[in-house]
């Protein structure tokens, strides 16, 4: 397992310098995902050059060529037009721009619009911007409920559409959950929103790596995708969205993409994005059926070790229920963030499904929003894959989960008797 290239005191970063970390094993790749050494290579060319994209001269030219053939290639394996592809720093700038942009422009042309809809198990990156609209802006907030495995119920998102279509500015619709994996029905969303020219917008930024996407085929108006859950750097993204869609821009500036995100745009991350999906998409069938084959030897382990244990979500694979890469699993009588520093004291790296405020742990709000309890949110842990997982890192969680988990659940009951 990698954790990307290795810093060098002198030297260039060649494919030789990609390292693995003894003795760890990364269980992490939903939070992000080892670089393709291909997207390395191509990232430390392009820093050796100079150019800025806006510049007329020669070297601007040439980095403008760089940007303007990654985009294309994006926009071919997004199944978009390149004009529609809008580089951003990542997904939570792209989803900020999404929703806020949507947001002011629609409530612009119109004032009654002043209602934004969404699922109960979105992002923060999503949950946040709209949570400021309330508060800054005046939006209402109508949160669509989920069932227990984490699937908006489609059901309650048309009776809210359809009692009021005229004052609603936006849905948001996430393609794939990240805690659970659960895929959303995205096409349905978009037929109900049809019916009333609302627009839909998508974060599919867990999805990209392991669903083929569509933007045509989908009807979608946006769609969010970062680099580095595809094996590409953090610190690129874009926000496909339709030129016909009026959004208003979060930062203003010189004009750059569309006029809907100015600033100088990062040529090697753009590019090294550029690569990463390329691969992943030409990988993707062989490394979509070897990692659900993974997921299946991870889970039917730690059900074998840890009886008790639950695993959540939808049971089914493929495109129409869950993601091949990650397991998210209940321990009963643990805490998950003792769980977790357990297991990286055995050199082992995963994630608990809880957002860390302020330095206190809370339950997750997707698992809140399932039907889980307190304890059962608190009490959960999600293991996800990636292209460099191998059969060795599943072997060694299960070689080690039945004593972690044994400590867990003693320092757990220890715990409830002192309360």
């Amino acid at each position: 397992m990698g954790d990307g290239p290795r810093r060098l005191s002198c030297g260039p970063i060649t494919l030789e310098t990609m390292t693995t970390t003894p003795d760890r094993v990364y269980l992490d790749h939903a939070a992000t995902t080892t670089m393709w050494p291909e997207a390395v290579e191509v990232m430390h060319d392009e820093l050796q050059r100079t150019g800025n994209p806006s510049s007329l001269h020669e070297a601007g030219r040439r980095a403008r060529r760089v940007v303007e053939e990654s985009r294309e290639s994006i926009a071919e394996r997004l199944g978009a037009r390149p004009s529609e592809v809008v580089f951003c720093s990542g997904g939570t700038e792209a989803n900020n721009l999404a929703i806020k942009g949507l947001y002011w422009s629609r409530r612009s042309a119109d004032p009654r619009r002043d209602r934004v809809v969404f699922s109960s198990i979105e992002h923060h990156a999503l949950l946040d911007p709209v949570t400021w609209l309330a508060a800054h802006e005046g939006a209402r907030i109508d949160v669509t409920p989920v069932d227990r495995q984490g699937r908006v119920r489609i059901d309650a998102l048309r009776e809210s559409i359809e009692s009021s279509p005229e004052d609603v500015t936006a849905i948001t619709t996430m393609w794939a959950n990240n805690e659970m994996g659960t895929i959303q029905p995205v096409a349905e969303v978009v037929e109900i929103a049809r019916r009333h020219g609302i627009p839909v917008h998508s974060d599919a930024v867990q999805a990209a790596g392991y669903l083929p996407l569509d933007f045509a085929a989908t009807d979608l108006d946006a769609m969010t995708v970062t680099a580095h859950k595809l094996g590409g750097p953090v610190g690129v993204g874009a926000l496909v969205i339709r030129r016909e869609v009026e959004a208003t821009p979060l930062l203003h500036g010189g004009g750059q993409e569309r006029d809907l995100r100015s600033g100088t745009v990062g040529v090697a991350l753009i590019a090294g994005f550029a690569t990463a999906l390329e691969l992943t998409v030409q990988r993707q069938a062989e490394n979509t059926g070897r990692i659900e084959a993974l997921r299946t030897r991870l889970v039917e382990g730690i059900v074998r070790v840890v009886p008790e244990a639950v695993v959540n979500g939808d049971p089914l694979p493929g495109a129409a229920h869950r993601l091949p890469n990650i397991a998210h699993v209940t321990f009963p009588g643990c805490e998950g963030d003792a769980l977790l520093m357990l297991l990286d004291a055995q050199g082992i790296e995963v994630s608990t499904g809880s957002a860390c405020q302020a330095g206190v742990p809370q339950p997750s709000h997707v698992l809140l929003a399932m039907g889980f309890d307190d304890a059962a949110a608190r009490g959960s842990l999600r293991f996800s894959l990636g292209h460099t997982s191998t059969e060795a890192d599943v072997d060694r969680l299960i070689e080690v989960l039945p004593a972690v988990h044994e400590r867990a659940r003693t320092a757990g009951l220890v715990r409830s008797r002192t309360r």
